[in-house]
């Protein structure tokens, strides 16, 4: 006789034991994107998803890791770069749908954010290097 029971998964948590320093730190407005833009390609080639963690930029690299803090309400999301944009004056990153759900800037639609560099890609010699 065998027993079956449901398979419980926990939740994967990493704890750092130190904080993670930002390779930069700056200040710029935030807007969002969203599902009318789902599907189509993206700068990097990959498909937009407006519920992926991901954003546009002017001129960081893409799959830098971005954190992005709403200054109005203090919440925040990891972000990665994976298109360019903005094309407004006056704004720095585009966020998806989700970040901006999470961050609480659908409504307002444009908001003051804080932006912290956390990672940037290897670059293409750094990778040759760590495959030999």
């Amino acid at each position: 006789m065998f027993l079956i029971a449901p398979v419980m998964e926990a939740p994967l948590v990493a704890h750092l034991s130190e904080q993670v320093r930002p390779i930069k730190t700056w200040v710029g407005n935030a807007s969002w994107y969203g599902p009318e833009f789902d599907g189509k390609k993206t700068a990097s080639g990959e498909r937009f998803d407006a519920e992926s963690l991901t954003a546009a930029h002017p001129n960081l690299p893409f799959n830098s890791w971005v954190k992005i803090v709403n200054t109005r309400n203090g919440k925040f999301e990891f972000v990665r770069i994976n298109d360019r944009g903005p094309y407004q004056e006056g704004r720095e990153i585009d966020v998806s749908y989700r970040v901006a759900r999470k961050i609480g800037l659908v409504h307002s639609g444009v908001s003051q954010v804080r932006l912290e560099l956390l990672l940037l890609p290897p670059k293409p010699n750094q990778v040759e290097q760590s495959q030999n």
